[in-house]
């Protein structure tokens, strides 16, 4: 099985520490996300001082830049990384776009969609040097000079992976991308019902065979090897899941299982900035349905059930409560599962 994780830090400062040790652990690609620090920074510096392993955004914020802005970072950090890259874009959501970034939100699937083919047109015309000519919906690039032409990559360029949860974003990934990122809030049930079925939607629009597009299951793990460890990751689960169940957009898999009341009222108490009460609605059912849940030795064996028939391409995650180097024997676990 194919192992990523999404590393729990963006700070740079530390990049050149931990994404050598998550080499070391044997993962195969690690990826960085925009939060509170820029997410290229960091595999930039993590590019220096690896030498194997994969490096991405899952994800990097599209809508928070151009296509043109995009391929140039991504066509740097591709031949920096000597052919590594993976450019993982997502939406964010429309107060984050307009209110924090002040970038313009509109039909946000179409417009990913066309985030994608505008960044393969600018590549494509720095391959091949014939005229960029790129005129969409929502963005233009007509114009390239051989000042601003970095010409062929020495790798190629590097893949496009796009995150998203509704049938829409979800159907882009099948249409354009080279891979989709499953959100973490997703169960057996919800990836077999609503994202394959999605994917599979899109690719057949395009006329693409789905088994092109590599569906990395972003997979919450709670998981300890003492029983402060496993309640200080069982908390931090506890969190994210309520934080995630006061937006709309993750209502279907709630609503999936029967946990659709639990959004009503905790956007309220998001609302009302009750932050640290909310965790106690989330249940231990809840959790078990939504995370793989177990001692170390026992998670590589749920995550093959859970996945078998689906995709051999996990990646783990608890950013609340982060230890890599909890999670080295389920690596090792997963490295051992035939792909």
């Amino acid at each position: 099985m194919h192992v990523s994780i999404t590393v729990p830090t963006g700070d740079p400062r530390q990049a050149r520490d931990i994404y050598p040790a998550l080499e070391q652990i044997g993962y195969d690609r690690a990826f960085s996300f925009e939060s509170k620090h820029d997410p290229f920074v960091s595999l930039a510096i993590a590019g220096e001082h690896t030498e194997r392993i994969d490096l991405g955004t899952a994800i990097a914020i599209a809508f928070a830049r151009t296509p043109m802005t995009l391929a140039n970072t991504g066509w740097d950090l591709q031949a920096a990384s000597g052919g590594r890259f993976v450019l993982g874009l997502g939406s964010q959501i429309q107060p984050h776009i307009e209110q924090r970034y002040s970038m313009p939100w509109s039909k946000p699937a179409a417009r990913m969609r066309e985030m994608v083919e505008g960044i393969r047109a600018i590549w494509h015309a720095w391959e091949t040097g014939e005229r960029l000519s790129f005129e969409g919906e929502f963005y233009t690039h007509t114009r390239m000079i051989p000042a601003f032409d970095p010409g062929p990559n020495p790798f190629g360029p590097p893949p496009i992976f796009t995150a998203g949860f509704g049938p829409l974003s979800t159907r882009v990934a099948g249409e354009v991308s080279d891979g989709f990122l499953v959100h973490p809030v997703n169960t057996r049930r919800s990836l077999q019902e609503l994202t394959l079925r999605a994917i599979a939607e899109g690719a057949a629009r395009t006329g693409r065979d789905v088994t092109d597009v590599e569906v990395v299951c972003v997979t919450t793990i709670v998981t300890g090897r003492t029983e402060e460890e496993f309640e200080r990751s069982l908390a931090g689960v506890r969190g994210q899941l309520a934080f995630y169940a006061t937006t709309p957009a993750y209502l279907p898999v709630f609503e999936l299982h029967g946990y659709g009341d639990l959004h009503p009222v905790l956007n309220r108490m998001a609302k009302e900035n009750r932050w640290d009460e909310m965790p106690a609605l989330i249940d231990d059912d809840l959790v078990q349905t939504i995370a793989v849940v177990g001692e170390p030795h026992e998670i590589a064996p749920k995550i093959e059930a859970r996945l078998a028939g689906i995709s051999d391409h996990v990646s783990l995650v608890n950013n609340r409560a982060p230890d890599p180097q909890h999670f080295a024997e389920i690596v090792d676990g997963l490295k051992r599962t035939p792909a």
